[in-house]
């Protein structure tokens, strides 16, 4: 009887569960959309109850559609949306507000109001992150604030927080654990990436009580068992997505590289047992922790990505499907002349400004759609160039690059990814690589695989993109973007 690998991949817009063989290739995969809601000007939403339905319901699907039950699978793992904010009551699992998502920007003027040389600093030394809207800790303490008696059932230790895998695994097992992983941890704003521990002066700095939070563990480790498909599962693996996703491209080496182009984009390097810290508002974090051994990356996070294409899909209506884009930047060429900022929560990396907004500059009576579209693409290739440049000036190149995520089955914005960042861009066999990251977890876990040795060994290149145009040309290209960046921020 086959064996295989279960993933659950849940992202911002949707929910997807991949079955893996032995052989770490893709069996079957299921997916479900979700919907954001906006109630206020910066305000980004999610029903917690929606997320877990539509990964039950998927991973029921792929079952299904394989004809595969849950005694073939060795094991299961999670890759969740990153700071992505949910609290649910301890005993029931009903969360008492919507889960409030990563690119949320309510608690700016909280942020701003807290900000002061020392906490900046404290903050920064901690956790390797800045005091942003970005990450979980203020968004837990607005739910506390904001909904009806939750500070005080908080306090009375009735109430849990948790990122999307806390919450999924809880509910998973039937209430029974409440477990995060060190990468997910990293990303709350509440945890010491050094003493890899919660930090009582950071939770009494947001007056969060201790007992809302999960316990720490591995990336690959004992998260418990799953009680839902018909047979126990063991749960061996959890990760942020883009730590997943690093895994799953193999960037086990320091100076390794990649990036993801999925709703957001996120360029992340391994720099190894080494939290470097960066002077150019670049993130440290925790690329994973495998046998109670730590590796760390340097990383830039972009707001939109996949995003600034679903807004010209769904909200401009100037094209049909995402994949219409590639042919449009293709029929014009590269120096149309306009610059699409796609600010609509702010930017992140290396500008952290939660007051900037979006806007097209540029336009002309010759301007239309397809110039539209390319700039939209293209805002993607000069925000990884902002990135890459903050990089650089760590003192971390990136000589070449491994990308992933959805954007990258569009050849001309990849093509034009590796014209901008005059460096190789590699897209592999597999582009799924959050699910194959945890899969690889998993397996390790499992026994399933048998070192990170053997898992760079199975990555394979695809497609490689290699640099064609001038210097002069990319550097005027760059320059109208950094002229349209300053026209927009806050």
């Amino acid at each position: 009887m086959s064996k295989y690998i279960l993933s659950i991949d849940q992202g911002t817009t949707s929910s997807r569960a991949i079955l893996f063989t032995e052989q770490g290739e893709i069996a079957g995969c299921a997916q479900q959309e979700l919907s954001l809601l906006y109630p206020k000007n910066g305000w980004v939403e999610i029903d917690g109850n929606h997320i877990l339905q539509s990964v039950l319901d998927t991973c029921r699907d792929v079952l299904q559609q394989c004809a595969v039950t849950a005694d073939q699978i060795i094991g299961m793992g999670i890759a969740n949306q990153r700071e992505t904010t949910l609290v649910w009551h301890k005993d029931s699992g009903v969360p008492i507000y919507n889960a409030i998502v990563w690119q949320d920007r309510r608690t700016a003027g909280y942020c701003d109001e807290m900000r002061n040389t020392k906490i900046t600093k404290m903050i920064s030394d901690k956790t390797g992150l800045l005091l942003d809207p970005y990450f979980c800790a203020s968004k837990l303490r607005w739910i506390l604030d904001h909904v009806p008696n939750a500070k005080e059932q908080a306090r009375q230790g009735q109430l849990l927080f948790g990122t999307v895998d806390s919450f999924l695994l809880w509910h998973l097992t039937a209430g029974k654990q409440h477990k995060t992983d060190a990468s997910n941890a990293s990303r709350t704003l509440l945890f010491d990436i050094h003493r890899q521990c919660w930090d009582e002066k950071l939770l009494s700095l947001f007056d969060i009580p201790a007992s809302m939070l999960p316990v720490v563990m591995d990336n690959s480790d004992d998260f418990g068992v799953c009680e839902h498909f018909g047979a126990q599962i063991p749960i061996m693996a959890m990760a942020g997505d883009q730590q997943a996703a690093l895994i799953g491209q193999a960037c086990f080496e320091p100076g390794m590289a990649k990036s993801t182009y999925g709703t957001g984009c996120f360029l992340m390097l391994n720099t190894g047992q080494q939290a470097l810290k960066s002077n150019n508002k670049l993130l440290t974090t925790v690329a994973y922790r495998i046998n109670g051994k730590t590796n760390y990356a340097i990383e830039g996070s972009i707001f939109m990505a996949g995003a600034t294409i679903g807004w010209i899909k769904d909200g401009l209506k100037m094209i049909e499907h995402a994949r219409d884009s590639q042919s449009i930047a293709s029929k014009i060429t590269l120096d149309h002349g306009v610059v699409l900022v796609p600010a609509f929560t702010g930017l992140g990396a290396p500008y952290w400004d939660a007051d900037a907004r979006g806007a097209i500059l540029g336009l002309t009576r010759d301007s239309g759609i397809n110039e539209i579209v390319s700039a939209a693409l293209q805002s993607v290739a000069y925000q990884s160039k902002d990135l890459q440049l903050a990089m650089q000036a760590d003192g971390l190149p990136t000589t070449s690059l491994r990308v992933d995520g959805g954007m990258v089955e569009n050849d001309w914005l990849m093509q034009f990814l590796a014209d901008m960042l005059n460096v190789e861009v590699q897209r592999p066999k597999i582009t799924e690589t959050t699910a194959l990251g945890i899969a690889y977890l998993v397996g390790l876990r499992s026994g399933v695989f048998s070192s990170t040795k053997q898992l760079q060994d199975m990555w394979h290149c695809e497609k490689l993109f290699k640099p064609t145009i001038d210097a002069t040309t990319r550097n005027k290209l760059y320059q109208q973007w950094l002229a349209a960046i300053k026209k927009v921020q806050g």
